[in-house]
């Protein structure tokens, strides 16, 4: 990676900026930062808030100096460098309806945004990926893990990095012109990050599908949610479950219902091993989801 670069935002922040683009190593050098200072509880430190290659450090200047946070911050670097960085989190399924009505009924209203007015976001995704099919783009879509690099934008909303070899990533621009409706939990996609929309609004990800489970929720209805009204947070892994619209609306009702739940595992993630097979290390992953 390049050199890290540190800088204060006014009196109370600091800013370090990891690598000028996005990877993994980037991500797990700052999410083991940052697991670091939280454990080291550093007095005057307020806030800790990793994003996909940075972070940023909310600090109190009465009870710790900006130079001391700063020394403090590139110490805890040196310590970490390149070793085998693990992470215990979790892998969670999410079904998503591919293709949906809601979505599609959406995009055909702003196709004059669009890079290709003549087809539909996810049409338009599998052609300039090369896939032959929306069906094939579903499959390399769902196929392999995402890891949550981040939460934020709006209330709850993930983004997603995709667990494949770098050359395989699918990358798909963002709107020409962002669109001023989004429907609630669509699964969208914007350069190289995936993200679900946790509320209804604006947005210029291309839409590809939408998930029937609820990822944000201040009144905290469901099981899952009942600890945190934000279900997501940064170091989860996701595996998408295409489902029909059948289970979707099952699904739907379950929610409404209050008994809908998700498949949730704990796992334990070394960048080291999917580095050296990250095809075969996903499938672990995802066979640990399972109970396999």
């Amino acid at each position: 990676m390049s050199a890290v670069r540190y800088s204060f935002g006014g009196d109370e922040h600091v800013f370090v900026e990891l690598n000028e683009e996005m990877s993994l190593e980037a991500f797990f050098k700052g999410m083991a930062i940052c697991g670091e200072l939280q454990r080291r509880a550093v007095p005057g430190v307020t806030e800790i808030c990793p994003a996909n290659a940075s972070y940023l450090i909310r600090f109190d200047p009465d009870v710790i100096r900006p130079e001391a946070m700063l020394q403090g911050l590139q110490e805890i670097e040196a310590a970490v460098g390149s070793a085998d960085l693990e992470l215990k989190t979790r892998i969670v399924e999410i079904p998503v309806l591919y293709n949906d009505p809601w979505t599609r009924e959406t995009l055909m209203r702003f196709r004059e945004r669009h890079q290709d007015p003549s087809s539909t976001d996810i049409e338009y995704a599998a052609r300039i990926n090369g896939y032959g099919s929306v069906g094939d783009f579903v499959a390399a879509h769902s196929g392999a893990p995402w890891f949550v690099s981040m939460v934020g934008f709006v209330a709850g909303l993930p983004f997603l990095f995709q667990m494949v070899d770098r050359a395989k990533q699918i990358e798909v621009p963002k709107y020409l012109r962002p669109r001023t409706d989004t429907p609630k939990l669509t699964v969208g996609h914007g350069g190289c990050f995936g993200c679900i929309y946790s509320v209804r609004g604006a947005g210029g990800y291309q839409m590809f599908g939408i998930t029937p489970a609820p990822i944000y929720d201040p009144a905290q209805k469901l099981p899952y949610l009942r600890d945190f009204m934000v279900f997501f947070r940064p170091g989860d892994i996701v595996k998408w479950k295409p489902i029909t619209r059948e289970e979707y609306d099952r699904d739907v009702a379950a929610v409404e219902a209050g008994t809908f739940t998700l498949a949730i595992r704990p796992v334990s993630f070394s960048l080291k091993a999917f580095l050296g097979d990250p095809k075969g290390y996903s499938r672990q992953l995802v066979e640990a989801l399972h109970g396999h």
